[in-house]
Order: structure tokens, then sequence, then C-alpha cells
């Protein structure tokens, strides 16, 4: 079957960049050119993860350990929360200060103008 883009002689250069991408904790487009368009590594990386081969090459490391059935776990200690789980307040929500039941319709009179006979 005929595949479209580059051929994979880029393997390396799309582990590196992957590396680069985990060990900086950048955002895709933060890639440096040097690894190739960031789209390009990210849509690779999407691919590789749906249909299984990161899932796929974990399972193969973990059958070669002779500890793996007593402990798996991936360490996390330089993963960072998204910029959007910081600083957002929660809780109560704010209480409105006039009774729900009170008609909060406009009240005001209409200017007149004097009008000369």
């Amino acid at each position: 079957m005929p595949r479209r883009g580059r051929n994979d002689s880029d393997d390396r250069l799309f582990f590196e960049a992957l590396h680069f991408f985990a060990v900086e904790n950048v955002r895709w487009r933060a890639l440096p050119e040097r690894y190739g368009h960031w789209n390009s590594v990210w849509k690779r990386f999407n691919l590789l993860s749906k249909s299984g081969v990161f899932e796929a090459m974990f399972d193969t490391l973990a059958s070669m350990s002779s500890s793996a059935h007593l402990v798996q776990m991936f360490d996390s200690t330089i993963v960072r929360a998204h910029v959007s789980a910081a600083g957002a307040k929660g809780g109560k929500k704010a209480k409105r200060l006039v009774d729900p039941r009170v008609n909060l319709t406009p009240k005001y009179t209409q200017n007149q103008t004097n009008v000369e006979t």
C-alpha cells in the first residue's frame, strides 16, 4: 500500500523530538525546527499512539523484565499540570445581593422637553 509523506528514514530524529518534548516539557509548537515541522511530529506521534505502537513497545519492555509483574510505573516527577489547571478559583459562586423575588425592571421617567406653543 503506498504511503504518503516522508519515508521512515527520520525515525531517530522523530524519537529525539519526542525525547525533547518530554524532557523539556514544551508545547508541540515549541519544538525546534531541527526536528522538522512540529505538526508533522505531532501527527506521527498521534498516529502511532492511536494504533497502539507505544503500548506494544511498553508491553515488550515489561516482558523482558524479571520484576515487571511486581511494579509497573512511569515516573512523572518532571510532568507539570497544564497551564489551565493553575490559578482557576473554584468553590462557591458569587452571591446575589438582591432578593431574587424583587422586580429589577428599570424604573425611569421619560425626559420631557419643553415645547413652546
